[in-house]
């Protein structure tokens, strides 16, 4: 019989404040806890161990957790997707990503402008929905495009699709990707197409992110095994197709279940990797608490529905990439522990896996899992020898 390990990233919900979370300017940064202040508890997401994990900051802990449950540290520095996503795959960073809180440097952003043959509007810090309102109407007039970053290690180019053809933005990040190199090599070159008129600017989902090529990682080690790698939402941006067999680049959390699904029903052994960017891109930042617990709750009641596709062999994997608290000030993501549950039908629940040292704990037990060897540059332990 195939088996399958379903690894679903819930994009932005961490489990408190890392220690060195102030270094950051993230202490007291707790995005699961002030999700679900005063809200109803998520029925299976409580059932299989969430208000358990040590720190999590939840009322009324299953007594009987139906799956096994625990924390994981951020090892590489930095609080970004990418940094996150890598970690998870087992490639630990020794430098953060630059970051550029005073905006690009000028004179790149003049060989930029003459890359393109456009200038440019912007070019510091700040929400993708506040650039839009402040901006947007002057790139509708002159077609230049806005570019501009946050505290994450990000080039993003707006542009309305009316006013820049799709396949031209793109193409503009193209060439911010193969111009952002040494000092400048951020994380992510981030295309963010929008419609709509002044003061109903609306980001669409042709979004498209242009990454820094990954060190050797799980997804590597497995497809090279001959095993499925599929990527649904943007994983295939994050680790710029490498290492995938196949990738479905649903957008929205709703449309990324629903692939993920279809995706467990392919007749082949592997690890379905499944990043749900609503609870982040759409409620993190943009300090939306409810919106976010919304979220949370329509992925708690789409579990069920999950765990009655896989067979008896297949693993669930549920976690994060870094926090992003709507309650916490400013708009940025957060430096804080990522969850960690995993279950199996035929496992039994209630181990305590405590607060693991590195987020590639998730790879190491991934390989564990499909019994292929962990090559000495993909880190992490595996946490099956704690599973009963």
């Amino acid at each position: 019989m195939h088996k399958k390990l379903l690894l679903i990233v819930l994009d932005g919900v961490g489990v408190g404040a890392l220690p060195d979370a102030a270094q950051y300017g993230d202490a007291g940064a707790h995005t699961l806890k002030h999700v679900l202040a005063h809200k109803p508890k998520l029925e299976n997401l409580w059932r299989l161990g969430l208000a358990n994990i040590e720190g999590s900051g939840l009322a009324d802990p299953a007594k009987s957790p139906e799956a096994c449950y625990g924390r994981m540290r951020a090892c590489s520095p930095g609080k970004d997707t990418t940094t996150g996503h890598w970690e998870i795959c087992g490639a630990v960073l020794d430098q953060p990503f630059p970051v550029f809180p005073n905006g690009f440097p000028a004179g790149f952003m003049h060989q930029y402008e003459a890359a393109i043959g456009q200038e440019t509007l912007g070019n510091y810090p700040a929400s993708g929905t506040a650039i839009l309102e402040g901006l947007g109407q002057e790139h509708m007039a002159t077609g230049k495009p806005i570019v501009y970053t946050s505290a994450d290690s990000v080039f993003q180019i707006a542009a309305h699709e009316a006013i820049c053809p799709i396949e031209e933005l793109y193409r503009y990040c193209e060439i911010a990707r193969d111009m952002l190199t040494g000092p400048l090599a951020v994380g992510r070159v981030i295309a963010r197409p929008f419609v709509g008129m002044p003061g109903d600017f609306k980001r669409t989902g042709r979004r498209k992110d242009f990454s820094l090529l990954p060190p050797p990682n799980l997804l590597d080690a497995l497809s090279g095994a001959g095993l499925l790698t599929y990527g649904v939402g943007k994983i295939e941006d994050i680790f710029c197709h490498r290492g995938l067999t196949k990738s479905n680049h649903a957008s929205g959390n709703p449309a990324c279940i629903q692939a993920t699904l279809e995706a467990m029903e392919r007749d082949s052994s592997g690890l379905i990797f499944t990043n749900l960017v609503d609870f982040d891109m759409l409620y993190g930042h943009r300090n939306d608490a409810g919106g976010f617990y919304d979220a949370l709750a329509a992925f708690d009641a789409a579990l069920p529905g999950i765990i009655a596709r896989m067979n008896a062999q297949d693993l669930l994997v549920l976690t994060a990439d870094h926090g992003c608290d709507p309650a916490h000030p400013g708009t940025d993501h957060t430096r804080e522990y990522a969850p960690l549950i995993v279950y199996g039908k035929t496992l039994g629940g209630g181990v305590d896996l405590g607060t693991r040292d590195t987020f590639a704990d998730i790879a190491a037990t991934a390989l564990a899992f499909f019994g292929v060897p962990q090559d000495q540059a993909i880190a992490g332990t595996s946490v099956l020898p704690l599973l009963r």
